[in-house]
C-alpha cells in the first residue's frame, strides 16, 4: 500500500474505512483512499514579457551563479543552491524566474515558515510590480492562484503537478527538515524543474550532489565581500549568562537579537527587562507579529528576546546577536548558523558582534564556528586569485 499524496507506505498510518483504506499520516490535508487518483487542478498561465527590477546590480560572483542555475534548470537539471546567510540566495534566483515566466512556465516559491514567506512576497513584488504575486499561509488562502505563487510547504498539497518551476527555500529548516510526508507533497507539486536553496543544507542533499542527482552551485560571500561573522563562545553557568551579556551590551551599544531555548523563557525576560531599558519578546505565539518586528527596525526596541523562530530569513540592519544556553538541543549546527547569519549583512555596516553563551563547548557549537570559518576561507581563496 502507498498513499497517493505523501507516498507513505507504513501500514501503522492506514485505517480502513469499511470497503476503503485511506492514509491517515496526511489527513490534515484531506482525506485521500489508497486508490485514489489525485488530478491536477488547472491554475492560469501565460507567457509575460518581464525583467526583474533591481536597486541594486548583481555581484560577478552571484551573476555567475545566477548563470549556472538558469542553464540548469532551461536543462531540466535540478540544483541546490549553497550559499552563506546573505548571500543574496532569493535575488540568484530572478535571472531563472524570469525565463520561465516569459516562456508561459507556472512557477512556486515555497519556505517552510510563514513569517519568511511573508517577506519573500514583498521582495518579489519589488522585483515584479507588474505580476500579481500571492502568497499562500495561515490566513492567506483565500487566492490560491497568480503569475507567481509563494507559499509554505504545507500548502504545496494544493499544487498536485502543477509547477514548471519549483524554488524551495530554506530546505534545512523545520518544519520541511527530515518531513517525508512533506517531502513527498513537494515532489508531487512539480511537474518540472526544482532548485533547492540553503546556507546549511543536510548531509543527504550534499550526497545526491556528490552522485550527480543535483547540481551544487556554491556562493559563500556576501555582496559587500566582507568575511562572515564567526561568533565567540563565551562558557558560563546558565545563571550567569544573562548578566554578563546585559553588561555587554551597555558596554558596546546598538540592537541586539537575544535567542532563547523556550518561549517561556523569552516571554519572562522580555516582560522583566521592559521595565528598565525598551525591550520586548518574538515568539510563534506572540501576538500583534509585524507590529513588534516593525518597532525593531524602526529602533523603537533595543532588544528582542525571541526563540528559534527569528533565526532565518530576515534582515535587521546593524544587528548583533547572542544566544543563551546554545547548547540546548533545540539549537543545533544550522540553526546557530542562521543565526549568527544575522550579523553583518548591511554594507554600510558589515561587522557586528555574535556570542554563543553556553556551559560547556558541544559538538553543535564547534560544527558552527568551523562551518563559518570554512566559508571564509573560501573567501579568501577567491581573493587570492582575483588578485
Amino acid at each position: 500500500m502507498q498513499c497517493p499524496r505523501c507516498k507513505n507506505e507504513d501500514p501503522k498510518y492506514f485505517y480502513r474505512d469499511e470497503n476503503q483504506i485511506y492514509c491517515r499520516k496526511c489527513i490534515q490535508f484531506g482525506r485521500v483512499n489508497i486508490d485514489d487518483v489525485i488530478q491536477p487542478k488547472t491554475y492560469k498561465c501565460k507567457k509575460h514579457r518581464v525583467k526583474a527590477h533591481l536597486n541594486f546590480e548583481l555581484t560577478d560572483a552571484q551573476k555567475k551563479a545566477s548563470v549556472q542555475l538558469k542553464e540548469n534548470a532551461l536543462k531540466g537539471i535540478d540544483s541546490l543552491v549553497y550559499a552563506c546567510c546573505g548571500a543574496g540566495k532569493t535575488e540568484i534566483c530572478f535571472e531563472t524566474i524570469t525565463a520561465f515566466l516569459n516562456a508561459g512556465k507556472k512557477i512556486g516559491f515555497a519556505i517552510p515558515r510563514r513569517q519568511v514567506v511573508l517577506e519573500i512576497c514583498e521582495r518579489l513584488k519589488k522585483a515584479y510590480p507588474r505580476l500579481k504575486v500571492i502568497v499562500v499561509c495561515q490566513g492567506h488562502t483565500d487566492v490560491d492562484d497568480g503569475d507567481l505563487i509563494v507559499c509554505t510547504m504545507h500548502q504545496l498539497y494544493r499544487y498536485h503537478q502543477t509547477f514548471d518551476l519549483l524554488i524551495l527555500d530554506e530546505v534545512d529548516a523545520f518544519p520541511y527538515k527530515n518531513n517525508d510526508m512533506l517531502e513527498a507533497i513537494a515532489l508531487n507539486a512539480c511537474k518540472g524543474v526544482k532548485v533547492m536553496l540553503s546556507a546549511t543544507p543536510s548531509r543527504q542533499l550534499l550526497l545526491k550532489a556528490e552522485n550527480g542527482q543535483l547540481s551544487i552551485i556554491e556562493l559563500f560571500v556576501r555582496p559587500h565581500g566582507h568575511p562572515l561573522i564567526v561568533p565567540r563562545c563565551i562558557i558560563l553557568a546558565d545563571f550567569f549568562q544573562l548578566i554578563h551579556l546585559l553588561f555587554f551590551m551597555k558596554r558596546h551599544g546598538g540592537q541586539w537579537l537575544v535567542f532563547v531555548p523556550t518561549i517561556a523563557m523569552a516571554d519572562a525576560y522580555g516582560k522583566w527587562l521592559s521595565v528598565f531599558m525598551p525591550c520586548s519578546s518574538f515568539t510563534s505565539k506572540t501576538l500583534c507579529k509585524e507590529e513588534i518586528l516593525d518597532r525593531f527596525k524602526n529602533h523603537q526596541l533595543t532588544v528582542l528576546f525571541t526563540s528559534t523562530i527569528l533565526e532565518r530569513g530576515v534582515t535587521f540592519k546593524g544587528v548583533h546577536v547572542a544566544v543563551l544556553q546554545s547548547s540546548h538541543p533545540v539549537f543545533d549546527e544550522s540553526s546557530l548558523i542562521q543565526i549568527v547569519g544575522r550579523v553583518g549583512r548591511d554594507p554600510n555596516n558589515p561587522t557586528g558582534h555574535a556570542l554563543l553563551y553556553a556551559d560547556k563547548k558541544n559538538h553543535a557549537i564547534k560544527r558552527c564556528i568551523y562551518a563559518l570559518q570554512k566559508m571564509n576561507e573560501s573567501l579568501l581563496d577567491l581573493h587570492e586569485c582575483s588578485g
